[in-house]
């Protein structure tokens, strides 16, 4: 990019009054300092004139010229009335800009409701952007408008398209016959999930053959229902993906299928497309064969009973038949587990927040959720069936979408080796997976595992769908892609109706020419879906943990260092809580950032504070409005 340049891309901006622009295929983003964004707002693309080229440590400068297209059509946040007018702050600090309400515009909203807002006038030469007010979800302060407020947000629909639940409808309850389909009704299929599961994708079968495993995983087949081009796969693109708020699920497919037909529940007999691999000892996949198939499965087990069994705990009366299969599951799981740690797959094992709301979505308690060697086998087994999926197409030079995962970029494990320098830790010779995994188990066990696990994770790019296959890099898979869950994620829906087109010898040139189009475009669609569901749960997350913590003010906690900045230091608290000590807040000394090395430093005291470190810390306040908690230091007498 040189000086005068006009690169298009999409801008995002900054709640302190600058920007960025994200450009296609370029490794860096465009700073645009403040009162350079002609009135852009989060998620507009634009066209931005390059006034400073990149230097060593220092974006490219630009400033936006013309905006091309609008992303924000609505805006959820809160009114605030004054007299003859009133503003909607908006949930999303990054929209950068307040929303002008005239008197005439306001339809009833009172102050601090939550409402959403269309915009009527978008932002210009300094003044704000203008609105109507078009529904009001409640009191912001109530805990239940949470959720729905970020549903309305993100512009998630609870309710399906008449159409699409009138295709739904005249679906079959049951299978209508066997077909062509191998019969596995008999054999030992159950399912593992968690508690709450109402659709289940996948389902397991195992046996011994001499000193080999017969893993067999049967996948729900979707497809036989959702055919292409029907309302009903329209709209399952269109999602992308089931969304999981907490404890609200929005699903992908009408209910009729995700929690009926298409659900692998026991004792009904379902239509899967089973994947069936023959593993040696050393966890290779010797031999497999991919076949439509009907299942029965005999058990639907949770997670929390199978470690209870595989722990010696207890053994539950209708489990009894299954423990053998189980212990031998655990067998298996362990040397795939080996194997993969072998090959330089990363195990993070990082700690996910588990909140518990009660009748009125308030929150009760948020601890951590668990991982146990019931969770990995299932986990494994999905891994070893996608890469087995994923290889075998491949190889047939078929379209399909792959799930990707890219090299770390060079500047990012420049940063990372910073971090690990001051813990004292090897630093990256290598951009490869193993490297990368060393330092992770040498965290393990200390009381830096987990910030030396989350600093390798931000060093890491985004997984995501891609018609083209270049392996992932965090598994350490040649070749990887999603195929276990169809009920929930589009990607896995179509490449079940190619791999059943295939099965069928029903693939002319004519579809493969129609599959591959569908490919490239449908991978970059579920990306973009899935990265909207991530945002989501973490904004829900965010209101969350600030409404626990309004409870905790004044209290005083253990948390570690989890990041420093020119204007603060953030603490992530055990339960993975995280909030803001201010600069303004550090009295005891005057404290100077040392951007290179990332930490504080007090100039009279020489007190450092840098990643990793134990503190303790107080609640100052827990804001929902601005999703900020913040802590001040806590020193004992």
């Amino acid at each position: 990019m040189k000086v005068k340049d006009i690169i298009e891309g999409k801008y995002i901006s900054n709640e302190r009054g600058f920007g960025f622009v994200e450009v296609d295929n370029e490794e860096n983003d465009i700073f645009i300092p403040p009162n350079m964004d002609k009135g852009a707002m989060t998620g507009d693309i634009v066209k931005v004139k390059i006034n400073t080229e990149e230097k060593e440590n220092h974006r490219a400068e630009g400033e936006i010229v013309e905006i091309i297209k609008r992303s924000t059509v609505t805006v959820v946040g809160t009114f605030q009335k004054s007299k003859n007018y009133g503003f909607v702050v908006p949930d999303d600090i990054k929209l950068g800009t307040d929303i002008f309400i005239s008197k005439s515009s306001r339809h009833k909203a009172k102050n601090g409701d939550k409402v959403v807002a269309k915009i009527i006038k978008y932002p210009v030469n300094g003044k704000n952007a203008e609105g109507e007010v078009i529904e009001i979800l409640g009191k912001a302060s109530d805990t239940n408008v949470d959720l729905i407020s970020v549903i309305r947000a993100h512009d998630y629909k609870l309710v399906f398209p008449k159409e699409v639940e009138k295709e739904a409808k005249i679906l079959p309850e049951v299978i209508h016959g066997i077909d062509d389909r191998v019969d596995l009704r008999d054999k030992e299929i159950f399912t593992i999930d968690g508690d709450d599961t109402k659709d289940i994708d996948d389902a397991v079968s195992l046996e011994k053959r001499g000193d080999n495993y017969i893993l067999g995983v049967h996948i729900a087949d979707v497809s036989y229902y959702v055919k292409d081009g029907t309302e009903l796969d329209k709209e399952a693109r269109r999602r992308g993906t089931s969304v999981y708020l907490i404890d609200t699920v929005i699903p992908m497919l009408p209910k009729k299928l995700s929690n009926g037909i298409c659900s692998l529940n026991p004792g009904e007999d379902r239509y899967t497309l089973s994947v069936e691999m023959e593993i040696d000892k050393n966890g290779q996949v010797v031999n497999s064969k991919v076949f439509k198939s009907v299942i029965n499965s005999k058990l639907q087990m949770t997670y929390n009973k199978v470690y209870s069994i595989l722990e010696d705990k207890e053994v539950f009366e209708e489990y009894k038949p299954h423990v053998e299969t189980l212990k031998l599951m655990r067998e298996l799981a362990e040397i795939l587990i080996d194997k993969k740690a072998n090959e330089g797959a990363i195990d993070f094992e990082m700690p996910e927040a588990k909140i518990l709301l009660d009748e009125n979505d308030s929150v009760v308690e948020i601890g951590l959720r668990e991982m146990t060697i019931a969770n990995k086998i299932i986990e494994e087994f999905m891994v070893i069936a996608n890469e087995t999926i994923a290889e075998t197409f491949f190889k047939k030079k078929l379209p399909f979408i792959y799930r990707i995962h890219e090299k770390p970029e060079l500047d990012r494990i420049e940063k990372l080796n910073i971090f690990l320098t001051n813990l004292n830790y090897p630093n990256i010779e290598k951009i490869n997976n193993k490297e990368l995994k060393n330092v992770v188990d040498l965290a393990k066990g200390k009381d830096e595992e987990k910030l030396v696990s989350l600093m390798v994770l931000r060093t890491m790019q985004l997984a995501k769908y891609s018609n083209e296959n270049i392996g992932h890099f965090g598994l350490a898979s040649k070749y990887y892609c999603h195929f276990t869950s169809p009920i929930r994620r589009y990607p896995d829906l179509f490449i079940h109706r190619v791999i059943s087109d295939y099965l069928d010898n029903d693939l002319n040139d004519k579809k493969i020419s129609k599959y591959k189009k569908q490919a490239v475009k449908y991978a970059e669609m579920s990306s973009d879906a899935e990265q909207e569901e991530e945002e989501a749960e973490r904004d829900l997350y965010e209101l969350k943990k600030c409404e626990y913590m309004q409870r905790h003010i004044g209290e005083i906690f253990d948390g570690m260092v989890s990041g420093v900045t020119s204007f603060g230091v953030f603490v992530e608290l055990p339960n993975t809580i995280e909030g803001l000590i201010r600069l303004e807040d550090m009295k005891d000394d005057y404290y100077v950032f040392d951007e290179y090395n990332v930490k504080l430093y007090g100039k009279r005291t020489n007190k450092v504070y840098k990643l990793g470190d134990k503190i303790k810390v107080k609640v100052l306040s827990a804001n929902k409005m601005l999703r900020r908690i913040d802590f001040e230091l806590y020193v004992e007498e």
